[in-house]
């Protein structure tokens, strides 16, 4: 549409052209035979509208297609036509062929931007990003991360288990650990699991109780009450059925 629009005022305007150079002409004839009239002033406002209309056209134009479509290294660039002011009120445009110019697009070099390097607390060595400082703030490298034992990721409810930790410790005690979130393997539609660093658990579980010693006694003291409540349990359950089957047998055979 845009296109139609343009090819229509510029065949207006090619119209404007060839009437006001016939009118040239025929004004040249009369001057020739010395009967040229002067131009009245409604003639050369009339010639200085077209003359005006001819150059808004003419930046129209030019502002629809301000910059030429470049390729890869080089296009078709199109050169601006010719203008020829016919002293008749308007321009004539002269259209010429178009031709190849090689282009070259330059780019300037990127800034060079200063960042602080990261120290390895394993290798000591410098690096900019690895896995364990993105998701847990830890200034260890990914040559060094040690996925099976020291910087292995653990459960929640095994870091509650195997380090006496509470959610308190977990989620409220600062600094809050971090974890990330992953499907859970037995089935997708349960909840998301949250995994923590073990190296991170197990400072943590040294803070609260002060050295390895000291949780192994504790897990000794939970198991060894975990034990006690099931052989009571236990107990209480055989001495019911022991009870049941008490009063079964005081009871008379006929009545049994």
């Amino acid at each position: 549409l845009a296109s139609a629009h343009a090819y229509t005022a510029r065949a207006k305007a090619r119209a404007l052209v060839l009437v006001f150079l016939a009118l040239n002409l025929v004004m040249d004839s009369l001057a020739s035979e010395g009967e040229a009239p002067p131009l009245s002033a409604a003639m050369r406002a009339k010639i200085e509208r077209n003359r005006q209309r001819a150059l808004m056209l003419r930046q129209a134009r030019l502002a629809t297609r301000p910059y030429p479509v470049t390729g890869e290294g080089s296009s078709k660039v199109k050169a601006p036509p010719k203008v020829t002011d016919t002293e008749g009120g308007f321009f004539l445009e002269e259209e010429e062929e178009e031709e190849d110019v090689a282009e070259k697009i330059v780019h300037p070099p990127g800034p060079v931007l200063e960042c602080d390097y990261l120290i390895c607390e394993e290798c000591g060595k410098e690096f900019m990003d690895s896995y364990l400082m993105s998701h847990f703030d830890l200034a260890t490298c990914d040559n060094c991360r040690d996925v099976e034992d020291k910087h292995k990721l653990i459960t929640r409810t095994e870091a509650k288990q195997e380090y006496l930790l509470k959610d308190c410790d977990l989620d409220k005690r600062e600094p809050v650990l971090k974890f990330i979130l992953k499907k859970n393997p037995h089935n997708p539609r349960w909840g998301d699991m949250k995994l923590y660093l073990k190296l991170q658990v197990i400072k943590r579980s040294l803070e609260i109780w002060g050295s390895k010693e000291a949780i192994e006694e504790a897990k000794e003291s939970r198991q060894d009450s975990r034990e006690k409540m099931k052989q009571k349990k236990f107990d209480k359950k055989v001495k019911g059925k022991e009870c049941v089957t008490s009063n079964l047998c005081s009871l008379p055979i006929s009545k049994r």
